[in-house]
């Protein structure tokens, strides 16, 4: 939304305009002005705009609103401007409030790669290909294609802007696709071949390709689906896009423009100076080797400078525009931090480590700048160097009669107060959300403290804002405006008497971003397999001929002539039909994979033969095996049907307003566990249903709106945690969430103090609190509750069988939701067996990367140069380590390692306050590095945290292991998990370190640990099983006795329907079983 009808007003003032004047300017110089930090999206988008611009884009001056790129801005007399931040993340946060201001169009930001200029890491493609995008935006703009015009505001990290590129990548031409003549199929691969696209059997990742017959699929690194190109000879007939998992169109495109997917492209220069270098460099011989034969490797991009003709600076190639610096302490800082670590990186980087040596070929091209060359760069060649500051350096500097507003923090009944008084004083307020619900709910409130207020979707010009400044006094109609606007922050401009209060300032959290829906790729169903996930002799089980072994995926040629095609064939071989010939095998299309499951028992189980009869003895023993057990599920499953729960009601327009204000989009496995859990809910059967989710897939979310419906339904919500940090964490969430809406959130943990403890008490007896969010002490018995009505368990694995137990006095009519990352062995068992329901949440956020994980000794020099690689990134570290009584001396040599990083220490024998205080400080980024214990496993969410060292990992099991790994990777970066183990690691352990370092999912984690563990007895306290047992359960998972259990409970359950009392109704069903045993059991 936009919001360009507050610049007017802000001209009215003198010196702002005399600032817009001197911008555009031809003479640049350096200058520096205070500017509040919320304010300054809009004093770009003046200066960028000019003063006729301005009048243009609010309709005040002949030739309407301005939407063109640089000529627009010349024309208005604005200036083109390179704006620089300190890191990615403010770079982009100004880029969403820009857009409030500017046509998005306009604006471009220009990351900067994850990865140190001397790694042997190779950037994403993603960020590679947006970077060159721009570059080509730069080099070569196109007047009327928004997509490809002019670029009238460049945003760029400092790291970016300091890191040389290679020369000449704005010439490189990217690949365009539209329906029409074309070069050729053929000729496009290759084109796409040498763009460092990878060729594969199915797309699947970001700068992948595949071709299959007269068919191109290609998936664009900037584009959240594959496209797919029908080509008829060499004209392309149509272009769309189309979905992973089912390989289904899904829309009709218009093109797609393909960048390159690195920026060290093979050509055949750079491929012979490798062949040449590759004897000068040791411990790059065989990456050297493979680039001269015309691989790409990972990594290639850190001998650059040796491989390409020239580096330049990226100032040199940004053309005529203006750089002006936003908190330029913070990014002086910020390059002396890259600057100064450089050499030293070096010194520790993969080079020296692999030769022994030191480095025999000069890599300091690629190195960073530092920040006075840029800035000395600028200077000399007349882009200026403006700074806008919140710290005047001397009384000469310009300061800007702009303040940031109040910070509510929540406190909305002040923020309304507030807003009237300035609306009844003739202000003009804006008040500017990410979404439309918390609009809806800031005008309800409004509204409630009888101040005028309208929801309005554009601001266009200044009559939307109902300001005036008629006889030089301006003057406001009294009626507060509220639009869905990502402002980032609001600010206060006394003199031009107008008020912008953005989202954050009314409730203290940052703003997410604006909310819009992605396209997210679809998931492959969880029943089948995923082809490329499997490894020649890799066990598989087909659902007719049983156990088997993977091959190899063969393509194979059907039909003739126009009906002629490509498909693709798992091949999976079986146990010989005959004695003494090879194996048979089976050929199973990809699109029957649904027939298809991996095998995850324990040991190996002989290959059955196709078509045999052993299958289905196979079969037939294992549900032998569980009918001991179906007593006792007919039992559970009546007892459930008979139980009087309480059905809540259908979702609330609040409950709507509450999911609205939820500032990511929802993946398509939350939407379909969100429904599933209020279906349960509103059934008059108590809920028992689990919801697996892998670390940071939005469990969390299904909670908040679970528990919302509650409340809101009159019922109590107790959220049972097994840690105090967690508490404190999913209080504070829910606190956040629940803003603006009649609903009480308490905590009860240790944090508390005694009083504390004693009014959440008595809140919860006499009903005044809603929610409580607590540790094991809600299941001692002293918790009195009013009316639960929902409780929800987190981090169910952390809970044993005493806390189950316990639990079974509150959860005999209440709904219960329990979530878990990698569920206990049994938990799972029950939960695929059907015991329980269960929900999936398989499909990662957009922006989530797989974490690189690393097992080995520990090594003192990597070590250090993982934490110096974090703090180059402005990120933080993790460093677990699980023995309080050595912590400090662990901490101490992490501080002698490395001197610049600030460095604290977090465990459980800690006072209450200062383990607060520690994390808390830690949550704020005051620390860098934080060695703590296993304290910090569950539920702490710090997005800003990309590497995680865990000491002697081999003495976890594999569910912490994998909750620690959960820690990082939450800020859409590639993140590091580094897992150290001991001199000698023993035979479990190293099954377990093997499948930690394998498998990234959580629930095949919890498969695997399922099958290391065994799952014990399902329905009662025992924690001991039988592995032979489990292999069968796990490959006859058909639900066959599961189902008929059911009907069984629903056939007691309709002779007497009132049965409630559950020693009546075990009476009934022992009744029942009696007389026809043998018959359910020939039915099981």
């Amino acid at each position: 939304m936009r919001l360009t009808a507050v610049l007017p007003p802000l001209l009215t003032d003198p010196t702002i305009a005399e600032l817009v004047r001197s911008a555009a300017s031809s003479r640049r110089g350096e200058s520096s002005a205070v500017v509040a930090p919320g304010a300054r999206p809009a004093i770009l988008a003046a200066m960028a705009l000019g003063e006729r611009g301005v009048a243009r884009a609010v309709g005040e001056a002949p030739g309407g609103a301005d939407g063109a790129g640089g000529a627009g801005a010349a024309a208005g007399g604005g200036a083109p401007l390179l704006a620089i931040t300190a890191t990615g993340r403010q770079a982009e946060e100004l880029a969403a409030a820009l857009a409030c201001y500017l046509p998005p169009s306009d604006i471009a930001v220009f990351p900067a790669w994850e990865t140190l200029p001397h790694e042997r890491l190779s950037p994403r493609a993603d960020t590679v290909a947006t970077r060159l995008s721009v570059l080509r935006r730069l080099a070569h703009p196109e007047a009327g294609d928004e997509a490809r015009g002019p670029i009238r505001v460049l945003i760029v990290p400092i790291r970016a802007l300091l890191a040389p590129v290679i020369d000449g990548l704005g010439e490189i031409e990217p690949i365009r696709l539209a329906p029409g003549p074309s070069e050729g199929l053929e000729t496009i691969a290759a084109r796409l071949a040498d763009a460092a696209y990878t060729r594969v059997d199915m797309v699947e990742s970001r700068g992948e390709f595949a071709v299959r017959g007269g068919i191109l699929d290609v998936f664009p690194p900037t584009a959240s689906r594959p496209v797919r190109v029908d080509f008829f000879g060499d004209d392309i007939e149509s272009v769309s896009s189309f979905a992973v998992a089912d390989q289904r169109t899904v829309e009709e495109l218009g093109g797609a423009t393909l960048h390159p997917c690195r920026e060290l492209l093979l050509t055949d220069a750079v491929r012979e100076r490798a062949a040449a270098l590759a004897g000068a460099i040791p411990g790059a011989a065989d990456m050297l080797g493979k680039i001269a034969e015309g691989i790409p490797v990972e990594g290639m991009e850190s001998l650059a400078p040796v491989l390409v003709p020239r580096m330049v600076p990226l100032l040199d190639l940004v053309g005529d525009r203006l750089v002006v610096a936003l908190e330029p302490e913070r990014i002086r800082k910020r390059a002396e931090d890259l600057v100064a670590t450089t050499a030293e990186f070096l010194a520790a980087a993969w080079t020296s480590a692999v030769s022994g040596g030191t480095v025999p070929v000069d890599l300091s091209a690629a190195a960073f700048a530092s920040l006075g060359e840029a800035r000395a760069l600028a200077l000399t060649t007349n882009l200026g160097w403006w700074s806008l500051t919140s710290l005047a350096a001397s009384p000469d500097v310009t300061a800007l009669a702009l303040r940031d507003p109040a910070g509510y923090r929540g406190r909305l009944d002040e923020a309304v107060g507030d807003l009237g008084r300035m609306a009844r004083e003739g202000w003009s307020v804006v008040v500017a959300t990410d979404g439309p619900g918390p609009g809806r709910r800031m005008a309800q409130l409004l509204a409630d403290g009888d101040v005028p207020a309208r929801i309005v979707t554009q601001l266009d010009e200044p009559a939307d804002l109902g300001w005036s400044d008629t006889g030089g006094a301006p003057q406001g109609d009294g009626v507060v405006r509220i639009t869905q606007a990502s402002a980032g922050h609001g600010f206060i401009a006394e003199g031009q008497r107008l008020a912008l209060i953005a989202e954050s300032d009314l409730t203290g959290r940052a703003s997410t971003g604006p909310r819009g829906a992605k396209a997210l790729p679809a998931r492959r169903s969880r029943k089948s397999v995923d082809p490329l996930s499997l490894h020649p002799g890799d066990l598989v089980v087909h659902a007719q001929h049983g156990v088997g072994r993977f091959i190899e995926l063969r393509r194979r040629a059907v039909g003739t002539g126009k009906s002629a095609a490509t498909r693709e064939y798992l091949v999976i071989e079986y146990a010989p039909s005959k004695r003494g010939q090879p194996g048979d095998r089976l050929m199973v299309p990809t699109d029957s994979l649904d027939q298809v499951t991996k095998y995850v028992g324990g040991d190996a189980p002989a290959l059955n033969k196709m078509g045999g009869a052993d299958w289905a003895k196979t079969k037939s023993k294992a549900r032998k095996a569980v009918r001991e057990i179906a007593g006792e599920l007919v039992r559970l499953y009546a007892a459930r049907a008979a139980a009087a729960g309480h059905a809540f009601g259908p979702d609330t327009p609040w409950q709507a307003e509450l999911e609205e204000a939820f500032p990511y989009t929802e993946t398509p496995d939350q939407l379909s566990t969100i429904d599933d859990v209020k279906a349960d809910m509103e059934k008059p059967q108590p809920m028992d249903r689990l919801i697996m989710g892998d670390v940071g897939y939005g469990k969390t979310e299904v909670a908040v709106r679970a528990a919302f419906k509650a409340v809101a339904d009159g019922k109590q919500v107790a959220v049972l945690a097994p840690t105090t940090l967690l508490v404190s964490q999913h209080a504070e969430t829910f606190t956040e969430r629940y803003a603006g809406f009649p609903v009480r959130v308490a905590q009860l943990s240790r944090f508390q103090s005694e009083a504390e403890s004693a009014e959440v008490l008595a809140g919860l007896a006499d009903g005044s609190i809603d929610v409580v969010v607590g540790t094991h002490r809600l299941i001692t018995g002293q918790v009195r509750f009013k009316d639960l009505g929902l409780l929800i368990i987190d981090e169910e694995q952390r809970f044993g069988v005493e806390h189950k137990e316990a639990l079974k006095a509150l959860r005999t009519d209440v709904d219960v939701l329990a979530m878990s990352a990698t569920p206990i062995p049994r938990t799972l068992e029950m939960a695929v067996t059907g015991i329980r329901e269960m929900s999936t949440l398989a499909t990662p956020p957009e922006d989530r990367h797989p974490i690189l994980t690393y097992v080995g000794a520990w090594e003192t020099k990597q070590v250090g140069a993982a934490i110096r690689r974090e703090l180059l990134r402005d990120g933080q570290v993790f460093l677990v380590h699980n023995r309080v009584s050595d912590i400090d001396r662990v901490a101490a040599q992490i501080t002698e390692l490395v001197p610049e990083a600030r460095v604290a220490t977090a465990h459980g024998q800690m006072s209450e306050a200062r383990l607060e205080a520690v994390i808390d400080d830690f949550w704020h980024k005051e620390i860098d590095v934080l060695v703590c214990t296993t304290i910090v496993e569950t539920g702490l969410d710090v997005s800003n945290a990309n590497t995680l060292i865990v000491d002697r990992a081999d003495r976890f099991g594999l569910s912490q292991l994998h909750q620690l790994r959960g820690r990082v990777g939450r800020g859409g970066r590639e993140s590091v998990c580094i897992a150290v183990t001991g001199a000698e690691v023993g035979s479990p352990a190293y099954h377990r370190l093997r499948a930690f370092a394998r498998i990234s999912d959580g629930f095949a984690l919890a498969e695997a640990d399922l099958a290391l563990r065994s799952e014990g007895n399902v329905l009662g306290a025992a924690q001991s099983g039988r592995a032979s047992d489990l292999d069968l359960l796990k490959v006859t998972r058909d639900g066959d006795v599961i189902a008929q259990a059911r009907v069984e409970a629903e056939a007691v359950i309709a002779v007497d329907p009132e049965l409630r009392d559950h020693r009546a109704l075990a009476a009934a069903i022992a009744d029942r079983l009696d007389a026809e045993s043998e018959a359910f059991l020939d039915r099981a």
